[in-house]
């Protein structure tokens, strides 16, 4: 590969509405074009999303030794995905880098959607340089997670479906959809998330906890309600992270220096 492409590595985000995909200097965390999003077909199969991805990566026109990282809406276990809600049940039982590699001629890695946005976090973002137990909780429809420790992380948790002390599912309890459908004020929200975290924190001792997704930005109005140890702040990268994730992962999965 030549010198000048040794450290970028082309990151596509897959989402149950969006794909989107840029070239990421991986010496910065910064974008090297501008993002290209295509939306997602409904119930989309595995054909369909290969196709959307190599016209992504087709646009920005780098060497084809460039790795591509996919940060991707599912478990991924030994490279393969046990199961998926987002997208057609046809991904189910799959392994995706191989599949998209084949299609796009290109080396492909992939990583859970919420794994890519704490792996951001943690080498460019809000816990840059911390080298303890890092927990990104990302806010949305459920509550996505990311566990990293010393800078390694520990893939497909899944800290939203932890039953509390109360007996209910963490993300049932208090997901941002869950805050948005019962018409929750921020200070019944944040005491919510004080309930979850605090059990969290009982559970795993982080260093250092990052709150995510779209709700994040608003996070002036409900972080104060939640009391630990640990300190919590808001993402940096918010939806750069996935993009930036997946690249830095499939340059470090895949070897390249």
């Amino acid at each position: 590969m030549k010198k000048k492409f040794r450290k970028v590595a082309i990151g596509v985000d897959v989402g149950g509405s969006g794909i989107k995909g840029a070239p990421v200097d991986l010496k910065t965390g910064q974008f090297m074009d501008k993002r290209v999003r295509i939306p997602t077909p409904e119930n989309a199969e595995p054909a369909e999303i290969a196709a959307i991805i190599g016209e992504i990566v087709a646009k920005f026109n780098l060497p084809g030794e460039v790795p591509v990282g996919l940060s991707f809406p599912a478990p991924i276990v030994r490279g393969q995905i046990p199961f998926i809600a987002n997208l057609s049940k046809k991904w189910a039982g799959t392994f995706p880098a191989r599949l998209i590699a084949e299609n796009i001629q290109r080396p492909v890695a992939v990583m859970n959607d919420a794994d890519a946005a704490g792996y951001a976090e943690v080498h460019f973002g809000a816990a840059r340089g911390n080298k303890g137990t890092v927990i990104m909780l990302t806010l949305g429809t459920g509550i996505g997670s990311a566990l990293v420790s010393q800078g390694t992380l520990v893939p497909n948790t899944e800290f939203g479906h932890l039953l509390l002390p109360n007996g209910m599912e963490a993300e049932h309890f208090a997901s941002s959809a869950v805050y948005e459908r019962e018409g929750l004020s921020f200070e019944e929200w944040g005491a919510r998330l004080n309930t979850v975290f605090g059990h969290y924190e009982m559970l795993f001792s982080p260093d250092l906890f990052i709150v995510g997704g779209g709700i994040s930005k608003k996070h002036a109005e409900f972080l104060h309600h939640i009391t630990t140890n640990a300190p919590i702040v808001p993402a940096d990268l918010l939806n750069t992270a996935g993009i930036v994730g997946a690249a830095l992962f499939a340059k470090q999965e895949l070897g390249e220096d």
